[in-house]
């Protein structure tokens, strides 16, 4: 087998960014759905009613697309392999979460932001960085934004319309896998980061969800 040289790393990475962006990694999982029931369509909902999940879903579809960014780039800066692969696979899973909610957009009859290029590469430069500050600070940081995704999300379970259990059923699995990527940072030596730094994240993570709810 021919060994993978730097050019061939950089062009598979290419070719996950444009999948991120324009349109999702093929998914290993099927798409959560309430018990017995089909998703409802955007004509089982309300104007209102669609416009806010179709709001929510593409503020949770540009999380999900700077999921993938951060963790490339952690993977890409890390010299354990081991790390490197616990880092891709969690950016297997974030793909999922990115196929999910595209579908539950395209359902909707609405669209992603407009702004994913710039939402990924902002996103890829942050994991660089948070890899070559080391790999315990590196998982600590994978840690916090587990947790602050998870509270996000449980945001938008309370604002989410009745109605729309599709849209609850995605948020709900993409809560579980969220939790469980935080606690397996942790457990593989991931530190508190300074309270400075996590209010910096909150911040940054405001200015997004109020960009993608429109853009």
């Amino acid at each position: 087998m021919r060994r993978l040289t730097a050019a061939d790393h950089r062009l598979a990475l290419a070719g996950r960014a444009m999948a991120a962006v324009l349109s999702a990694p093929a998914p290993t999982r099927p798409v959560p759905r309430p018990s017995g029931s089909e998703p409802a369509l955007a004509a089982e909902l309300s104007d209102a009613e669609r416009k806010l999940s179709g709001a929510l879903m593409r503020v949770n579809h540009v999380g999900e697309v700077c999921a993938q960014a951060l963790y490339e780039g952690q993977a890409m800066t890390t010299r354990d392999p081991s790390l490197r692969a616990d880092f891709l696979h969690a950016a297997q899973e974030e793909g999922d979460h990115l196929y999910w909610t595209r579908e539950r957009l395209r359902e909707l009859n609405d669209r992603p932001s407009w702004l994913n290029p710039l939402w990924y590469g902002g996103s890829l430069l942050i994991g660089m960085v948070a890899g070559r500050a080391g790999d315990s600070l590196s998982l600590g940081f994978m840690a916090e934004t587990e947790r602050q995704v998870s509270a996000h999300l449980d945001s938008h379970l309370e604002r989410l319309p009745a109605g729309d259990q599709a849209s609850r059923a995605i948020v709900r699995t993409m809560r579980e896998d969220e939790a469980r990527h935080a606690d397996h940072a942790i457990d593989r030596g991931g530190v508190a980061l300074p309270p400075v730094v996590r209010s910096m994240m909150r911040m940054a993570s405001k200015v997004m969800t109020r960009t993608a709810h429109r853009f």
